[in-house]
């Protein structure tokens, strides 16, 4: 594994989520998810190489892109960053917030993508192996530049505009739905499954 991907490899546990800002919690998120785009990349050079895949690996990261970074991850913006920054006077309509959320809904459009084409690929059938490969491709490019607004436009809103005891609501609140989503041990699971693809793949 390349010393790129080690130094990206920082998705935490949950103990280690104790900065100040409730989004520093979404910025250490944002680490994990880059490594499973970096996997998700190797896997669609892959498949339009037309070389055999894990298709089990594959069927793992999805999951983890459904039920981590799109339940989870995008939940904790969606039901409760969001709608703060609103309160504080962040423009919805028009502005970033609603660009955000047109990314994650072409996000679960990708995912959508990706999961139906699994069957197929493990048929080494084309027109799936293409499906894949196109939406793993539209997704990883999407939420790389999606990160990027975020941790570099929205979070600073966040930060700037957001009270300190906001700020530790929407700590509470973050660990409240993972809980309620994922359930316990999850995240930790993730972080393994993660440790284990850029190990494998990068």
């Amino acid at each position: 594994m390349t010393e790129m991907y080690k130094n990206l490899l920082s998705f935490p546990t949950r103990q280690e989520n104790l900065a100040m800002y409730a989004t520093q919690d979404l910025r250490n998120e944002h680490e994990g998810v880059k490594v499973a785009l970096a996997v998700l990349d190797h896997f669609s050079k892959e498949i339009e190489a037309e070389r055999t895949v894990n298709t089990d690996d594959i069927e793992q990261l999805v999951d983890f892109l459904k039920t981590f970074v799109d339940r989870c991850h995008h939940g904790k913006e969606e039901d409760l960053l969001f709608p703060a920054l609103e309160k504080a006077g962040i423009q919805k309509e028009n502005g970033p917030i609603s660009v955000m959320l047109a990314d994650h809904a072409q996000g679960r459009e990708y995912i959508r993508m990706m999961n139906e084409a699994i069957p197929g690929l493990r048929e080494a059938d084309p027109e799936s192996q293409s499906q894949f490969a196109s939406a793993a491709r539209g997704y990883s490019c999407l939420l790389y530049n999606h990160i990027v607004k975020e941790n570099e436009v929205l979070f600073i809103m966040a930060e700037q505009n957001l009270t300190p005891s906001i700020h530790e609501e929407l700590a509470r609140g973050f660990d409240q739905i993972e809980q309620e989503r994922i359930g316990p041990g999850v995240h930790e699971h993730y972080h393994a499954l993660l440790d284990r693809l850029s190990k494998e793949y990068l």
